[in-house]
């Protein structure tokens, strides 16, 4: 157990801030229509009005997209929250770009074969104290706020703090996501750390059952009174530290104290005169964007020649996803620089065009000559938010794989990412083959390879048409590319765009999956006329059920008028503008 010690200084620290409000749990509006002013999504109603309350108090895009992520680490504690990290793609009012890298880092004691036998083992990257990165989400936040927002950071703060005091209920969502991860433990039912908000009657919380995180709530209400300084020193940190090196981690203070975020160009590109802006190593904008050079070749707006539209994106994702098997963090990669910009060029897909065949795929190697191993990575959270100014920000964060590294810091109620998965262990061979990559093996201060890909459009005048952000690990990337189609070639609404089937194929396995259809979540099935098709031309088809990827769109109109929209897929997601 934690010492007291730790716990009276946080309590005391806690004991310093006015008590929250006692009132009844808030309610939210409904959705506004037609709107100028601005627009948010994300995958919970409950944090996507809280962005356009804030909207309303006078805040902007900034502020809101602070607010809902705050929110969202609340409610969707099962992959997001301040012990993860993420990135975002910033467009300031003036039209100028930001890639805010605040993903988690590699501690100082890591090193490349940390995981490897007879020291360790992989499972160590996934559970237990050893498998957290140097979490950044607060300071990618506070870089957020101080360079574009307006209202006081307590203002932001604590929206959050109210849901995760008085509560929420339980989401479809959260049933699903308990029900996956506590087979054959139950840790949130017989753990006391987590039972304390998942089972405070002895028996997990079920499908519209209010649950509280009040120690999360306490947490909060530290960092809006005193900043994210009180996160990554002080008692807080304390615990923390002290909670993961009881669980086998090697995290210090120091790795804590000294976290900063990285602040990079963005992977751009134009498309049919479309300006496309998105995230740069060790992200994947830059696979976006190559993809979408690739098919800027091609007719991809005709319905009568879907089935081949559909095959040639297939191809440029293969192509795209080997090409991704050299990225990492641009801190360790001699030559990155020049090689994203090399995928980025339009004569790079010229080249790859030349390679794809009309009524066939290729051979695994013909996409990847490196051979390396194709990273995947897991679950993640993503929100969008735009404003009238023309600020805009696309944002995913992540603790990674479904409730992080399963260690929940008792004094606070934060949820450990276990984001040292994300990283590449040498010698371990993959299941389809493929050696590991060195570009994204483990080094002291390293970020791993993600492929999170948070992507703005702008139209030919350079003015805002779309912010969008995907979750779903190596998912995101194809459902990204997917909305772009959907939106620039086929003209469609977001919402129409959601509710489209998806497909993805990232080259290993050496597969083609169709999502099926479920009318609960109002999407259709991908038509037999087209994997039939990619039967004919040689692809190995397989079917996945809805969810994998999951996304938040919204566009600005021509004439000024916001749309957003949420997830069908996820059942509490929203889109609303004002």
């Amino acid at each position: 157990m934690p010492s007291l010690h730790l716990s009276r200084v946080l309590c005391f620290a806690l004991a310093l801030l006015p008590a929250a409000k006692a009132t009844s749990i808030p309610s939210y509006s409904k959705h506004t229509q037609d709107a100028k002013n601005g627009a948010v999504a994300s995958e919970s109603s409950i944090c996507s009005q809280i962005g356009i309350d804030i909207m309303k108090e006078g805040g902007n895009a900034a502020d809101s997209i602070v607010a809902v992520q705050l929110c969202v680490g609340v409610v969707a504690m099962y992959h997001s929250g301040i012990g993860g990290g993420g990135f975002a793609t910033v467009r300031s009012a003036n039209g100028t770009y930001e890639f805010v890298d605040f993903r988690e880092m590699a501690p100082a004691a890591a090193f490349e074969t940390m995981y490897n036998p007879p020291l360790s083992n992989t499972a160590a990257s996934l559970y237990g104290g050893l498998a957290s990165g140097v979490p950044g989400e607060l300071r990618g936040l506070e870089h957020i706020h101080t360079k574009y927002g307006v209202l006081p950071w307590k203002q932001l703060v604590l929206p959050s703090v109210k849901v995760a005091r008085y509560g929420f209920n339980v989401t479809a969502d959260l049933v699903r996501y308990m029900a996956s991860s506590t087979t054959p433990y139950d840790f949130l039912t017989y753990d006391e750390t987590w039972a304390i908000d998942f089972a405070p009657n002895g028996t997990r919380v079920k499908l519209g059952d209010l649950i509280t995180r009040k120690r999360y709530a306490d947490t909060l209400e530290v960092i809006a009174e005193h900043g994210p300084d009180a996160f990554y020193t002080g008692a807080i940190a304390n615990a923390t530290i002290t909670a993961l090196q009881k669980a086998n981690g090697t995290m210090t203070l120091s790795d804590l104290k000294n976290y900063t975020i990285e602040s990079r160009a963005t992977a751009n590109t134009t498309y049919r005169g479309f300006k496309i802006f998105s995230g740069s190593a060790p992200s994947s904008g830059a696979v976006v964007c190559s993809v979408m050079n690739i098919v800027e070749g091609y007719d991809m707006s005709t319905p009568s020649q879907l089935n081949y539209s559909t095959h040639y994106l297939d191809e440029g994702m293969r192509f795209g996803y080997g090409q991704r098997t050299l990225l990492g963090d641009p801190k360790f990669l001699a030559n990155l620089t020049s090689y994203q910009d090399k995928m980025l060029l339009k004569a790079t897909a010229a080249e790859v065009r030349s390679k794809i065949e009309e009524n066939q795929t290729l051979n695994v190697s013909a996409y990847d000559p490196s051979n390396f191993e194709i990273l995947s990575d897991s679950g993640t959270s993503a929100s969008v938010t735009a404003d009238k100014s023309g600020l805009t920000i696309a944002l995913t964060s992540t603790i990674n794989t479904v409730f992080g590294s399963r260690v929940m810091i008792p004094e606070t109620g934060v949820v450990m990412n276990n984001e040292m998965n994300d990283f590449s262990i040498p010698g371990a061979v993959n299941a389809f083959g493929y050696p590991p990559s060195p570009a994204n093996f483990i080094r002291p201060f390293k970020r791993p390879l993600s492929s999170i890909s948070p992507t703005i459009v702008e139209f030919p005048n350079g003015t805002v048409y779309i912010s969008h952000a995907s979750a779903g690990g190596s998912r995101i990337i194809t459902e990204v590319i997917q909305h772009l189609w959907n939106v620039l070639d086929k003209n469609m609404t977001s919402a129409e765009s959601a509710r489209q089937p998806r497909f993805h194929d990232q080259l290993s396995p050496n597969t083609a999956a169709f999502e099926y259809g479920d009318p609960t979540f109002g999407v259709e099935g991908y038509s037999n006329e087209t994997t039939a098709f990619f039967r004919e031309i040689g692809a190995n088809v397989t079917f996945m059920a809805l969810g994998t990827s999951t996304a938040q769109s919204l566009r600005r109109l021509g004439n000024g008028t916001f749309e957003a929209a949420g997830e069908p897929r996820q059942l509490n997601s929203a889109g609303y503008a004002i």
